[in-house]
């Protein structure tokens, strides 16, 4: 058995681990695993207190897949509820689709019975207030103060903070009977336009499992991902043989081929081969990852391989 994560996801993986101690699924572990992240309020890149988008409102995106049968669900643009990981599991569960979102997504959290609440804490929305002021003319807020719609394609633009676009929480399981499954959730690009989904609740993008060759999850700028199939890339390398590291460098060298520079192609991944091998990747240093392994009293934490995008 073994769980891993990226480093904000430490505060889960006490939850996760005891879901495969006691012999559960993958697919129960890293929705547990999940889910203390999405409630930490010190963490403004998933669940509760995450950064808004442009208009203070605090959207959700999240996902999960069954690596043993390529079942998976997913949530975007959720409002109001702070655990899209769980709605995304009963998307999987129970309904025929695969993604919900936005007012969709919030009517079936609703008739799930869960709690709706404000998810925009005072000190996201301290720091959503400051980062406005500091980057929008007058010229875009209407008498209030307030952004005028109109204006909102263009705000972006000037709003969206690039200090803020990479925050994600991943985890990856493999249980006792030899089962991945593999969560990502995140309240997304800071000060984003209201609507926005990234490569986190994209199947295939930012997260994908399957039990044959392994799974991978992404944090990082998420059209990065989503234009280039980051995760499932690094699956099918897997597939063609390639060994984990390996297969994770040829999915950063895709990313070259989007034709960004170098430093605008921000991103970090966890993956996980069949045989429970694993690493952390990033096109950014000093990053690291967790894990806790059958033997392990305690989850450790290790440094992230450095990879670049160049073709």
């Amino acid at each position: 058995m073994i769980l891993i994560a990226s480093a904000n996801g430490e505060v889960g993986m006490a939850a996760g681990w005891a879901v495969l101690q006691a012999g559960g699924s993958a697919l129960d572990a890293v929705e547990a695993a999940t889910r203390p992240v999405e409630a930490n309020p010190d963490d403004h890149s998933v669940g509760y207190g995450g950064y808004p988008n442009l208009l203070g409102e605090v959207e959700l995106d999240a996902s999960i897949m069954d690596g043993a049968r390529l079942r998976a669900g997913a949530v975007g643009a959720l409002r109001g509820f702070r655990h899209p990981i769980s709605v995304a599991r009963q998307v999987l569960e129970q309904l025929p689709h695969v993604l919900l979102v936005g007012e969709g997504a919030a009517r079936f959290a609703a008739e799930l019975g869960m709690a709706a609440e404000n998810l925009l804490t005072a000190p996201a929305e301290q720091a959503w207030r400051a980062g406005l002021a500091g980057r929008l003319p007058d010229e875009f807020r209407d008498a209030q103060g307030q952004i005028m719609e109109r204006m909102l394609a263009r705000a972006t633009r000037l709003a969206t903070d690039p200090e803020r676009v990479a925050g994600t929480v991943n985890f990856i399981a493999q249980d006792a009977a030899g089962h991945i499954a593999s969560a990502v959730s995140t309240s997304g690009w800071a000060w984003k336009y209201p609507g926005r989904l990234g490569d986190s609740p994209i199947i295939g993008a930012g997260n994908y499992a399957d039990d044959r060759y392994g799974a991978a999850a992404c944090t990082g700028w998420g059209e990065l991902a989503m234009r280039a199939g980051t995760a499932h890339s690094v699956v099918l390398y897997l597939k063609a043989g390639y060994a984990l590291e390996d297969a994770c460098r040829e999915a950063f060298r895709d990313l070259g081929a989007l034709g960004l520079p170098p430093e605008q192609c921000i991103m970090s991944m966890v993956a996980l081969d069949r045989h429970g091998r694993h690493c952390g990747v990033s096109t950014s240093p000093g990053r690291s990852y967790v894990y806790q392994a059958d033997g392990m009293a305690a989850p450790a934490q290790l440094p992230r391989l450095v990879l670049g995008t160049q073709v």
